[in-house]
């Protein structure tokens, strides 16, 4: 099933008419949101979209590319948890991993700067260092 993403039930303005017959096209469409999850694999799907191109899906991760601003190195590290999500509070306790969520992996707490579910790949931005134990 499709998701309708055209704008056509909205009023027009500055004095425009509005259409009185409209089909609905299949460009229109999009798709349900499918959430990439923290796991203990990777998992990603290949979709194919518009024009016969394909997009890279994460559906689920286990490991971000995390770079340090400090010193400009990037390491792949495992994600642990989900800590704190800005764009939705229940992402957090889902573990739900989108652009803007704070992660807690092995190399510290970085913020998620790419967009999982488009990109096909989670990198993340280092903003604190890993908690020491004992």
């Amino acid at each position: 099933m499709g998701v309708y993403q055209w704008r056509d039930h909205k009023k027009p303005s500055g004095g425009k008419r509005s259409w009185y017959y409209k089909v609905k096209r299949k460009y229109a469409y999009g798709r349900p949101f499918v959430p990439p999850v923290l796991s203990d694999k990777d998992e990603r799907a290949k979709i194919r979209v518009r024009g016969g191109n394909f997009k890279v899906r994460v559906r689920r991760a286990a490991y971000a590319v995390v770079s340090d601003p400090k010193t400009g190195k990037s390491v792949k590290a495992r994600i642990l948890r989900v800590v704190e999500s800005a764009p939705n509070r229940e992402f957090a306790r889902r573990g739900i991993i989108v652009r803007g969520v704070i992660i807690q992996t092995e190399a510290g707490l970085a913020r998620v700067t790419s967009r999982p579910g488009q990109d096909g790949v989670v990198n993340a931005v280092l903003i604190g260092e890993p908690e020491k134990r004992g």
